[in-house]
C-alpha cells in the first residue's frame, strides 16, 4: 500500500493506492483498477482491495494498481461532486486517475506502453472520462457497469449522463468492452443502452456486453465470485484484440499475489 502524490494547486495530497504484482522484476504490463462510490461520506469508504479480480490479471503477467481518489478512504483532498454536472464529475475523477499513472509510469517494474484502465460503477465512470485525455500507454479500457446517479436535484439526470457519455466518445480514439446487465439497480437497459449508443455516435469504440440477469443486482457482478464465469470470457478476448497480454501464465493467481504490506 503506497501513497501516490497528487497535485491540486498549490498543495499535494496523497492517495492511498493498493499495488498487486506478480513475482519477479517485470517490466510488467499494468491494470489501473478503479472503485465505485458507496452511499454516504466517501470517507468512511473502506480501501479498495480487489483480490479477486486482481487474480484474473496477475495469472495473465499483469501488477495491478487500485488507487482511492481523493476525499475516498484515507486519501488526502476532498471529493469533487460536481453538482449536476456529470460530465465534469467524470473529468475530475479522471485526474486522479492520471496522477496514478503518472507515478506508476516512473517505477521500475512497469511496461509504460501495456497499461489497460478498468473500472467499476463509479470508477467505470472515470474510466471512460480518463480515455477522453489520450493518456500515454493505454491501450484500452473497460467498463463495468459505468455511470453517476444523480438524482437529488437534478432533473433527468439519465439524459445527462447520456449526454455526457457522448461528450466523452467524441474526444475518444482507443477502444473500449463495455459489461451492463439488465437488472442493475443504478443503470438499467433504458440507461445503459442511451449511453452507449450517445459515446459510439459521438465516435467512441465501445463493445457492448449486455449479458442479461445476474442474480438480485448485476450492477455487483465484477466483485462476485460467480460473476468471473461471465466476464472472464470477453474481457480476455478484449485484451487479445488490443495487442495486450491475454493468456494464464501462472494458472495460480492466488500464488502469484504479493502480500499487503505498507511501503515505507
Amino acid at each position: 500500500v503506497v501513497q501516490v502524490p497528487r497535485k491540486v494547486g498549490p498543495l499535494t495530497v496523497e492517495l492511498e493506492t493498493t499495488v498487486f504484482k506478480p513475482r519477479g522484476d517485470g517490466p510488467f504490463s499494468i491494470v489501473l483498477m478503479n472503485h465505485g462510490k458507496t452511499a454516504g461520506d466517501p470517507r468512511f469508504q473502506p480501501r479498495y482491495r480487489p483480490r479477486q479480480a486482481a487474480a484474473f490479471f496477475l495469472d495473465r503477467g499483469y501488477a495491478v494498481v487500485a488507487p482511492m481518489r481523493q476525499g475516498f478512504s484515507k486519501s488526502g483532498g476532498a471529493y469533487v461532486g460536481g453538482g449536476c454536472n456529470i460530465e465534469s464529475n467524470g473529468r475530475a475523477q479522471a485526474d486522479d486517475l492520471a496522477a496514478a499513472l503518472d507515478y506508476v509510469r516512473t517505477q521500475p517494474w512497469v511496461d509504460k506502453d501495456r497499461i489497460v484502465v478498468l473500472g467499476q460503477s463509479h470508477g467505470g465512470w472515470a474510466t471512460l472520462a480518463l480515455g477522453a485525455r489520450g493518456y500515454p500507454g493505454v491501450k484500452g479500457l473497460i467498463n463495468f457497469a459505468g455511470g453517476l446517479r444523480q438524482e437529488r436535484g437534478c432533473t433527468g439526470w439519465q439524459g445527462n449522463l447520456a449526454r455526457a457519455a457522448g461528450a466523452y466518445g467524441k474526444g475518444t480514439h482507443l477502444p473500449s468492452l463495455w459489461l451492463y446487465g439488465d437488472n442493475d439497480s443504478f443503470f438499467p437497459v433504458e440507461v445503459f443502452r442511451p449511453m452507449h449508443e450517445r459515446y459510439q455516435a459521438a465516435g467512441g469504440k465501445a463493445e457492448l456486453i449486455a449479458y442479461g440477469k445476474f442474480g438480485n443486482d448485476s450492477h455487483t457482478l465484477f466483485a462476485s465470485p460467480d460473476g468471473a464465469r461471465i466476464w472472464h470470457e470477453p474481457v480476455a478476448r478484449f485484451l487479445k484484440s488490443i495487442g495486450v497480454p491475454w493468456e494464464p501464465k501462472t494458472g495460480d493467481g492466488a500464488a502469484a499475489e504479493v502480500g499487503e504490506k505498507r511501503a515505507p
